[in-house]
């Protein structure tokens, strides 16, 4: 850590699609060093490769983060002491990257690029033949034209050396001179590249710590060459391990079932959970808990506890975090968003009954024990779990007998357990129990249930009988009874 040194994050994606949970990571990694220290976060928008832009994703970005919880002190949205936060209005309002690159020409780090693509490519071919790199450093111009407008702009390497730099999570690296190269800083359309925008924003913003996905290591000595031609620092560099796939092989993709952030809140998944889970691929406090709160997670934040090797994805995993944390809800706010799910699907909405609040809490606690996301109450409900609670279900005369029953047992006992709701009411549970015991369990309840919900499995049958009413619960045996 910087020492007397305000913490100052960035996220800082390129607006080219969706949301990745790697770049989803990164930001949540970023997010809480920042509270951590009572620092900065910044959201930036790198969009200078406007060829791969995609519209909408800026607005897609910030939606995701701010389902996340992931709110920025400074950002596109809402300002702050460096606007604009977008790279390209940076470049059109302050001419902030033009000034930096004439910096680094009047101290000859840099030059005007003149080969052209044709040339440029016969140079990578002979390169490729002669089975050896392709450095454009070794054909660089001796008496490079000033550079203008139109004309590509490439830093200089001046000295060839091993750099080495301190990753906060991967310890010492270093690299020999031929990670060096004269790479491109400002394009012949005017915009920078990444390699040289990035690090511009970081100077002006102030940024100490910088958060990233591995495939960044390899371009780091020509990074901290430029800080170097500049004479700034370089911020700490916080490597986060690869997000692996459910094989454990691979980095996760979307033959994996890799998607877009927002598709998790689609599907039902609470946004606590989402950051409970990412926050644990390549992270781990110690200790056997592993549900945490957002501001606990603030609390046991640590860059030493990031791991270096790579975090393997598991959806079963995530399933069982968020039915954590849905247990953490109020009873309330649970029940409430069963019903309102109800009421959203048409297979269920078309019951009466289902718009019955009443009625409807007499089975939330069946719901919510089937479910580990709010999504799973839409499939129960494509396979018919919940109908028969307000239909009267299907009977296969053959499913209703237990084990080679005959159906005029079957036909015996139903007819017995009707007189007894029929005396007994709610209060007919040790009666049948006892029938039950005298005859075979089986026997009783496996035909009892059956009628009552058409299913193999569901709730016991005096928990159907509590639900259904008795009643309703006398009509379907008596169905049964007809059937068979």
């Amino acid at each position: 850590m910087l020492k007397n040194k305000k913490v100052v994050t960035r996220f800082a994606p390129s607006p080219t699609g969706f949301m990745h949970v790697g770049g989803v990571r990164t930001a949540l990694y970023a997010w809480l060093l920042a509270r951590k220290n009572k620092g900065t976060f910044i959201l930036r928008i790198e969009d200078t490769d406007q060829k791969r832009e995609v519209e909408g994703s800026m607005e897609h970005i910030m939606k995701s983060l701010k389902w996340l919880g992931l709110n920025w002190d400074e950002g596109p949205d809402i300002g702050g002491p460096h606007s604009p936060y977008i790279q390209s209005e940076r470049l059109k309002q302050l001419d902030i990257y033009k000034k930096y690159a004439e910096k680094l020409i009047e101290k000859g780090y840099a030059y005007a690029d003149t080969k052209s693509e044709e040339e440029l490519d016969v140079l990578r071919k002979k390169a490729e033949e002669e089975k050896r790199p392709f450095l454009y450093r070794d054909y660089r111009p001796e008496n490079p034209p000033m550079w203008t407008k139109g004309k590509p702009l490439r830093f200089k390497i001046k000295e060839l050396k091993r750099t080495t730099w301190n990753d906060v999570v991967r310890g010492e690296l270093s690299a020999g001179p031929e990670a060096l190269d004269d790479f491109i800083l400002i394009k012949s359309d005017g915009f920078p590249t990444y390699n040289f925008a990035h690090i511009v924003d970081d100077i002006e913003m102030g940024v100490t710590h910088v958060v990233r996905g591995q495939e960044f290591i390899s371009s780091t000595p020509n990074y901290i060459a430029v800080y170097e031609a500049f004479g700034a620092k370089e911020p700490l560099y916080v490597t986060a391990p690869p997000i692996m796939g459910t094989d454990g092989k691979r980095k996760l993709g979307k033959r994996d079932g890799a998607k877009d952030i927002l598709d998790y809140e689609k599907e039902g998944y609470l946004p606590e959970t989402i950051i409970n889970f990412l926050t644990f691929l390549g992270f781990n406090p110690g200790g056997e808990k592993e549900i945490f709160t957002r501001e606990e997670l603030v609390e046991i934040f640590d860059l030493e506890r990031i791991h270096k090797s790579g975090a393997q994805w598991s959806d079963d995993k995530l399933n069982w975090m968020n039915k954590e944390h849905m247990k953490l809800l109020p009873e309330e706010k649970r029940n409430e968003k069963i019903f309102d799910q109800f009421l959203k699907n048409p297979e269920i909405s078309k019951y009466e009954k289902a718009k019955d609040r009443t009625f409807v809490a007499k089975i939330y606690h069946i719901i919510f024990d089937r479910i580990s996301k709010w999504s799973d109450i839409d499939i129960l409900i494509q396979e018919g779990e919940f109908q028969y609670y307000f239909e009267k279900p299907e009977i296969n005369g053959e499913k209703i007998l237990w084990k080679g029953e005959s159906k005029e047992t079957a036909k015996t006992h139903l007819q017995k357990i009707k007189e007894i709701l029929e005396i007994e009411g709610e209060k007919c549970k040790e009666k049948i129990m006892f029938y039950a015991e005298e005859k075979g369990k089986g026997d009783v309840l496996w035909p009892l249930r059956y009628a009552l919900s058409g299913k193999d499995k569901s709730p016991d049958p005096f928990t159907l009988i509590e639900i259904l009413g008795i009643p309703e619960a006398i009509n379907r045996i008596k169905n049964a009874i007809q059937i068979l």
